[in-house]
C-alpha cells in the first residue's frame, strides 16, 4: 500500500515525540552527579579585600612590595613611589577570587616535579593584624591552561588557572604612579601655554565657557579646549628617563621647549615643562619643580604644535536652540523681541512655542524660529582680524543686524552684530576684541531668516 506523505511526516512525528519521551524519562531518573565537579572551586585565598595591607610578590628575581596607606597605596619595593591605586586593587580583587582547579597531590616526595622547589612567583597577602597567605606557584601544565601551586603550611599541590594570574605579570612600573599632574579637567580655570608657535593664555568664565586673555581677549571653542584639557588629563608617562634629574640640560628641560601651567579651582598652580625628543613621537618632561623626569607620548606636543588658532572659536556665536529663552532682533532701525514658551500637551508631551512680543504681538512658527537661530551657529569664521580698525571700516558702525540671545542654564546673554562693506560681511560678538570675516552668501542668509521671523 502506498503511504502518502502527510502520512509519513505524521508518522515521523509520532515516533520523534514517544523517543523525547522516553529520553526525558530515563535522563529524569538518573541520580545527581556526586563526583567532584558538583562540587564548588576551593578558594585559594581567604582574605578580606577591605582589611588587606600589603601585597608583595616576585618573579624572575624581580620582587614588588606595596604597603596601603589610607584610600591609596605606595611602592616600598623595588623603589619608594606612589602606586596606581586602580592597578594595585585590581591585583587584590583577582587573588580574591582565585581558586584551585584540582588538586594533583596530597604530598609530593620531590617539588622540583612540579616547579615548587625554586618556585617561579611567589605572592603574599597581609591583612590587619599582620596575617598573611602565601601562593608558590610553580611550572606551567602541558597544555599551558594553568601552574602547579601550593601554600608553604600544606603538603598538597594543586593547579590554578593562568587566566586568573596575568595581573601577577606586571612589572614595578607597571604599578607606580604614572600621572605626572594628577589633574581634573573640570577643576581647570586658568591656561597659559608658551611654545614655538607663540605664547597665550586662556580663562574659563563663571559661566563654563573659554576664553582667550592674551595676546587679546577672544572666544575659544568650547570642545577643542575640553579636548586639549583631556588629553592633560589622561597624561601618562610611558617611561622614567631619570628620577633624581641631576642635569636638566640633558633633557632639555633647563630651558624647555614648551610649558603649559594650569590654574586650578583651589588655587593651587601645576605647570608642566617638556624638553627634547626621547625618540619616535616621544619627549622629556616633568612637573616643575620636580626631580623626576619622564618620557611621554607626543599627543599632547601635537595638540600643543597647533598654536593658538587650534583653540579658537571657528564659529561665529554657539547658539543651542533648546537653551534660547528668547531674543531680540535691530534691524533697520527697528527693534524686535521674541520670546519662547513651553507647555505640555495632552499626553503629557513638553513642546516650544514661540511669538513675538515686540514691536507688535505675534505668534510665530516654532520651526522657522529655530531654523533662523541654527543658521548663526552654522556660520564659520574665515578669517580673523585680531587688530582691527574703526567701526565704519567693516559696516559696523549701522550693523545690518543685531542679535541679542536669552540663554537660560546660567548662560546669560550674548550679543552678535553683522556688518556689511564692500561686498564683504563682517561680525562682531560679545567679548571678543577681534573682527570676523564671515561668508557673505551665509550672512544674508541669516540676515533673510529674520526678517521673515
Amino acid at each position: 500500500m502506498k503511504v502518502s506523505p502527510f502520512a509519513r511526516t505524521g508518522l515521523l512525528a509520532v515516533v520523534a515525540a514517544g523517543l523525547f519521551a522516553y529520553i526525558y524519562f530515563v535522563e529524569s531518573k538518573k541520580p545527581a552527579p556526586t563526583g567532584d565537579d558538583s562540587k564548588p572551586k576551593e578558594k585559594v585565598f581567604h582574605f578580606d579585600k577591605a582589611k588587606v595591607k600589603e601585597l608583595a610578590f616576585s618573579a624572575a628575581g624581580e620582587s614588588t612590595k606595596l604597603v596601603k596607606e589610607g584610600t591609596g597605596w605606595k611602592m616600598e619595593a623595588p623603589l619608594a613611589v606612589a602606586a596606581d591605586v586602580s592597578a594595585v586593587d585590581a591585583i587584590v580583587s583577582s587573588l580574591s577570587g582565585l581558586e584551585m582547579d584540582e588538586e594533583v597531590a596530597a604530598s609530593a616526595p620531590s617539588l622540583k616535579d612540579f616547579g615548587l622547589e625554586s618556585p617561579d612567583k611567589t605572592v603574599t597577602i597581609t591583612t590587619e593584624g599582620g596575617v598573611a597567605e602565601t601562593l608558590l606557584l610553580g611550572g606551567k601544565l602541558a597544555d599551558g591552561s594553568g601552574v602547579y601551586a601550593k601554600t608553604p603550611d600544606q603538603t598538597r599541590i594543586f593547579t590554578v588557572g593562568t587566566f586568573g594570574l596575568s595581573s601577577l605579570d606586571k612589572k614595578p612600573f607597571d604599578l607606580r604612579d604614572r600621572d605626572l599632574l594628577h589633574i581634573k579637567r573640570d577643576a581647570v580655570k586658568t591656561l597659559e601655554i608658551t611654545g614655538p608657535q607663540g605664547s597665550y593664555a586662556l580663562a574659563k568664565t563663571d559661566k563654563g565657557e573659554w576664553g582667550f586673555t592674551k595676546p587679546l581677549a577672544t572666544l575659544a571653542g568650547r570642545w577643542t579646549v575640553d579636548g586639549l584639557l583631556g588629553t592633560v588629563e589622561g597624561l601618562r608617562m610611558e617611561s622614567v628617563a631619570a628620577e633624581e634629574a641631576k642635569d636638566l640640560k640633558k633633557f632639555g628641560l633647563d630651558k624647555p621647549t614648551r610649558t603649559l601651567t594650569l590654574g586650578l579651582a583651589d588655587g593651587v598652580t601645576k605647570t608642566l615643562e617638556i624638553g627634547t625628543a626621547a625618540g619616535d613621537k616621544k619627549w622629556h618632561a616633568r612637573e616643575k619643580g620636580a626631580s623626576l623626569v619622564a618620557v611621554i607620548p607626543g599627543v599632547i606636543v601635537d595638540d600643543l604644535a597647533k598654536g593658538m588658532g587650534e583653540l579658537r572659536s571657528k564659529r561665529v556665536l554657539e547658539v543651542a536652540t533648546y537653551e534660547t529663552e528668547g531674543f531680540d532682533v535691530v534691524a533697520g532701525g527697528a527693534t524686535s523681541t521674541y520670546a519662547k514658551t513651553t507647555a505640555k500637551d495632552a499626553q503629557g508631551i513638553e513642546s516650544a512655542k514661540w511669538k513675538r512680543t515686540a514691536k507688535d504681538a505675534k505668534v510665530l512658527e516654532t520651526s522657522k524660529v529655530e531654523d533662523a537661530l541654527f543658521k548663526i551657529g552654522a556660520i564659520e569664521v574665515a578669517e580673523f582680524i585680531d587688530q582691527p580698525k574703526g567701526p565704519e571700516a567693516y559696516g559696523l558702525d549701522a550693523p545690518a543686524l543685531a542679535l541679542l540671545i536669552r540663554s537660560g542654564a546660567g548662560k546669560g546673554e550674548q550679543k552678535l552684530e553683522l556688518g556689511k562693506k564692500e561686498g564683504a560681511v563682517y561680525a562682531r560678538r560679545t567679548g571678543d576684541a577681534a573682527i570676523l570675516k564671515i561668508d557673505t552668501t551665509k550672512a544674508e542668509e541669516l540676515i533673510k531668516a529674520f526678517a521673515e521671523l
